[in-house]
């Protein structure tokens, strides 16, 4: 552990360079302490920062940066969230303050909010809810053998799918194996429709040749409404934190989010959120699972709603981002998120 005018000096470098991006000296830091200290003993604290590996000289400058070890100390140990400036707060009320209607439609403008706000790459999951029940299936006729699987759910989502009929399949048996699909899953949270189900339950029932056609069908609209659907916005904001020499990495960086790597680290986090200090995680590039992102910053929150589950809301940006007050940002936002789809859910009681 630091003394106390070192966490102070430390503290003053993270925010000066974040706010900045440049290097910080001895003299920048003696006008923004706290306390009255002279230019010579930040210079020896700052050595003693340097030597425990927390900061760093450039090539570029006789100040300092922070090092990777910096930024954890200060998030662990030092980083104090800001409140929301007043126009920041009404602009995520008015965006959110729209009829929304579907749990999708809300997560997604969320995310579009976070991207806005901050010009960093914003991840949303919708809440995980193992006790929706199934409110309706239906088939609609598309152009020839093509066809929409319709899903309804108790919180009032609509999942479809198209697909091609077989030409085995004609219209008297879809209309008939609708009936009974609905007459068997309505009700049934989608947690019991198991692929087992399905096959025990239709399978026995529906006696043609095209049952299996039909249960798998079924199977993957149910699987559609049942996977976590993960929402992205702000891809372009990369550009911001991408040097002329790391052009060439922009493509796999995109490829890396479009192919889920990024938001399967993003779900690893989550088991981990309670553990820090804040609701807020943040891992730094180095902690990450993927060379590419040695430079970024994940923050990760979870937000919760009640009884229809949990989700969570993510930010990728630069290493040297300002995080007291991203962090008071994802904070605040969590908890508008979290409100906004409990009225949401309100209106199906």
């Amino acid at each position: 552990m630091l003394t106390e005018r070192q966490e102070l000096i430390l503290k003053t470098i993270i925010n000066d360079f974040t706010q900045t991006h440049d290097p910080v000296g001895s003299k920048t830091v003696m006008n923004q302490l706290p306390i009255k200290v002279s230019s010579a003993t930040i210079r020896n604290e700052m050595a003693v920062l340097e030597e425990k590996g927390l900061i760093e000289k450039t090539h570029l400058s006789s100040g300092r940066v922070p090092s990777t070890e910096g930024y954890r100390y200060y998030l662990d140990n030092l980083v104090e969230p800001l409140q929301i400036s007043s126009s920041v707060y009404k602009k995520i009320i008015n965006q959110l303050d729209q009829p929304f209607h579907q749990v999708n439609d809300i997560v997604q403008e969320a995310v579009k909010i976070l991207s806005d706000l901050t010009n960093y790459t914003a991840f949303a999951e919708g809440p995980e809810n193992s006790d929706l029940t199934i409110t309706g299936f239906r088939i609609v006729p598309l152009f020839g053998r093509q066809i929409m699987a319709i899903l309804g759910t108790s919180d009032g989502d609509v999942h479809d799918q198209v697909y091609n009929l077989p030409y085995n399949i004609h219209g008297d048996d879809i209309e008939r194996a609708v009936r009974m699909i609905n007459d068997e899953l309505v009700g049934k949270t989608l947690d019991q429709v198991t692929p087992e189900f399905l096959k025990k339950t239709l399978g026995q029932k529906l006696k043609a040749a095209h049952v299996s056609e039909l249960i798998d069908l079924v199977e993957d609209v149910i699987s559609d409404a049942a996977s976590e659907q993960m929402y992205v916005d702000g891809q372009i904001n990369l550009l911001n934190n991408i040097s002329l020499s790391d052009v060439s990495n922009l493509r796999s960086l995109y490829e890396m989010i479009e192919h889920n790597d990024l938001i399967s680290s993003i779900l690893d986090n989550r088991q981990n959120l309670k553990s820090d200090r804040y609701p807020v995680r943040v891992s730094l590039g180095s902690e990450l699972s993927n060379d590419l992102l040695k430079d970024y910053s994940l923050l990760t929150a979870e937000y919760s709603v009640g009884s229809h589950g949990k989700g969570i809301i993510a930010l990728l940006g630069p290493d040297n981002m300002p995080y007291s007050q991203v962090i008071g940002l994802l904070e605040y936002f969590r908890n508008e998120l979290s409100k906004k789809l409990l009225d949401y859910y309100g209106r199906f009681k």
